[in-house]
């Protein structure tokens, strides 16, 4: 009888979802129609645009317009979107809007050549050409013969969408009203998708151009195929394919964005024209920049375009919002409430979605409701799980401190914000010296990102369990004593540490981890079990919950732009910025930090000889010996944005 009751229950379900999206199809090809256009750009070229607008005529409607790379398909005017059956999009059809998608300049059917993250040109003249100007000559072509549209306009995109976003800004058409940047590509060399800190992303580089770099000769409706790597271990298919540029034999002659990357290792004027950051000023429509806290793709571009628009637009409405998601984790990529073992307690995309993101354009373009309930900045706070309505970011009352690494693997956070340890001492206690803690990193056993077996990269190496990386002789830690209050951390964390090494050039890892206790359990009640139906439970006591880590290409520790050679058994800074974190050690947890000189497959491995990396070959690669100091003459140390209450 309970096995008749499950199975009736499961058909029930499945017939209920059937049927509601069958609804959901319905109604919008009920209420709405789809055009087709070529719409023309100033230097004679066009692009291939989809229009979904809605049948009613009683009135005039904004436009909601989306430039993509990734392909407005499917294609035919008889074809609908099958994302606008989501309840994401649901959302904006059911409010009137016209949706405008458009394959940009290169991609797909439109015509033209495409160029990746194409330079902002501030200075056009005559027929001069860049994104900021193609949106600029589709949206006045739009608003003249769109039928029955408010000649109002809006502009939002996901990943390498949010850059062409970001390019709406710069158009500077009086009809563009808001824009919406999402977890936008913006700096490729210092944080985003295929270099962080100028290490090289290796496994989303060469994953992505391997099919999306590929030439189109001619407009097309199909995709190109990438590289598809035998079996199912990435570890194992990227270290036995061994040094770049055997990835580059395999990537072939054709993939220009490839060879490009190979040319320019430092971060030269061919990368700085390929950073919005330094071309967003005079920003005339409302800005909602949108990101993830655990977004593994995009997080940087997030947080510092908004800044970047803050510190240059002082008189521009620009807001931000950051939630404990996944890349594009907000736009029906999931519901916000977890994320791999890791649990918020709430809906949040839901709630972005309808108190946030709808009102914003609703406000601009339809002149309806308000944004007074949409902060400066609105943060998911996770550990607490709360969102916090803030006035700035990082907020005003927050304070750096200080978090020593000593020996003994212990780490020392600024009093009163731990219960206990007492003060710091600096003695030597063994026949090996405490000053330093020290590890071989060797290149031929780099320390993994994730301790599972896949072929793809995760998301939920975000939010993953350090407890296996803590085992390696590899992978120094340092760790609180137990907190006693709760430390919200709200910014940038800076590490500083104080290094040397027995070679000429290593990579740096530093991960902040939040450790959970012992007996840690989450209330069901409260925190659902997200995979209970899977039949899994994961082990939560003394979980160690990756809150942030970054790679630091060792070479650029003084300067992107110069490189340089460590000398050999020198203690050197090395000191960088970590994307913000917004996240609440609770009290009865631990502050942990790991550090090691590898994250494999996941940034490619530093041959740990200054060479020229992307042409070098496997005998170059070698083991060294790595020494964070801790004494008082070289304290290596990790600064917190601490949030006062």
């Amino acid at each position: 009888m309970k096995k008749y009751f499950l199975f009736s229950t499961i058909v029930l379900i499945s017939v209920t979802t059937v049927f509601a999206q069958d609804a959901d199809s319905l109604w919008v090809r009920e209420n709405y129609y789809k055009l087709e256009k070529m719409v023309p750009m100033r230097d004679g070229i066009s692009l291939f645009t989809a229009f979904y607008i809605p049948k009613d005529t009683a009135g005039k409607h904004p436009i909601l317009m989306n430039r993509t790379p990734y392909s407005c398909r499917p294609y035919g005017e008889d074809n609908f979107n099958p994302r606008l059956y989501s309840s994401y999009w649901l959302n904006y059809l059911k409010e009137g809007y016209i949706i405008a998608i458009q394959d940009v300049r290169g991609k797909y059917m439109s015509e033209g050549v495409f160029e990746d993250v194409r330079p902002h040109n501030p200075n056009k003249k005559n027929k001069e050409i860049d994104e900021a100007s193609d949106t600029y000559d589709a949206i006045e072509w739009m608003i003249n013969n769109i039928p029955f549209n408010n000649n109002r306009v809006g502009a939002f995109g996901i990943s390498y969408p949010g850059f062409y976003a970001t390019m709406a800004a710069l158009s500077g058409h009086p009809s563009l009203r808001a824009v919406s940047p999402q977890a936008p590509v913006t700096d490729w060399f210092q944080g985003d998708d295929f270099h962080h800190n100028g290490a090289f992303m290796l496994m989303d580089g060469f994953n992505f151009y391997s099919g999306f770099g590929k030439p189109r000769p001619k407009p097309t409706t199909e995709s190109s195929p990438g590289f598809r790597p035998p079996g199912m271990d990435n570890y194992d298919f990227y270290l036995r394919t061994g040094a770049i540029k055997n990835f580059t034999k395999i990537m072939g002659d054709s993939i220009a964005f490839w060879k490009d990357m190979m040319n320019h290792p430092n971060y030269d004027d061919w990368w700085k024209s390929r950073n919005p950051r330094n071309f967003v000023t005079n920003i005339k429509p409302a800005m909602l920049v949108v990101g993830g806290l655990f977004d593994a793709e995009d997080c940087f571009g997030a947080w510092n375009l908004y800044k970047a628009i803050e510190e240059k637009n002082p008189l521009t409405e620009n807001r931000l919002v950051m939630g404990p998601w996944i890349h594009g984790g907000w736009g029906g990529r999931g519901d916000g409430s977890y994320l791999g073992n890791v649990r918020f307690g709430e809906k949040t995309a839901e709630y972005y979605q309808r108190n946030i993101e709808i009102p914003f354009f609703n406000f601009y373009l339809k002149l309806k409701g308000t944004v007074r309930d949409i902060a400066e900045a609105n943060i998911f706070f996770t550990g607490e799980n709360e969102w916090k309505n803030l006035k700035t970011w990082p907020p005003v009352n927050t304070e750096n401190k200080i978090a020593l690494l000593t020996a003994n693997n212990g780490l020392l956070i600024s009093a009163p914000m731990i219960g206990s340890g007492g003060s710091v001492e600096w003695r030597n206690t063994g026949k090996n010296n405490s000053a330093y803690s020290e590890y071989v990193s060797d290149p031929a056993h780099p320390v993994p990102y994730t301790e599972d077996v896949h072929m793809g990269r995760t998301r939920e190496y975000m939010t993953d369990d350090q407890r296996f990386a803590s085992r390696r002789p590899d992978v120094l830690t340092f760790t609180s004593p137990v907190l006693t209050n709760d430390i919200t951390l709200a910014g940038p964390i800076i590490a500083d540490l104080m290094a040397s090494i027995s070679t000429t050039d290593a990579d740096f890892v530093v991960k902040l981890i939040d450790v959970f206790p012992d007996n840690f359990r989450y209330d069901e009640s409260t925190f659902p079990n997200p995979q209970a139906k899977s039949g899994i439970n994961y082990p939560m006591g003394g979980y160690q919950m990756l809150v942030r880590g970054e790679i630091m290409r060792g070479r650029f520790r003084n300067s992107f732009e110069k490189p340089e050679a460590f000398v050999p058994g020198k203690i050197t800074q090395v000191k960088y910025t970590l994307p913000d974190v917004a996240h609440t050690f609770k009290a009865g947890h631990k502050l942990m930090i790991q550090i090691q000189s590898s994250w494999f497959p996941l940034a490619d491995r530093n041959p740990q000889k200054f060479v020229d990396i992307y042409n070098c070959d496997d005998r170059d690669f070698q083991k060294a010996t790595i020494k964070i100091y801790h004494d008082a003459a070289n304290a290596s140390k990790i600064i917190l944005p601490v949030l006062n209450n």
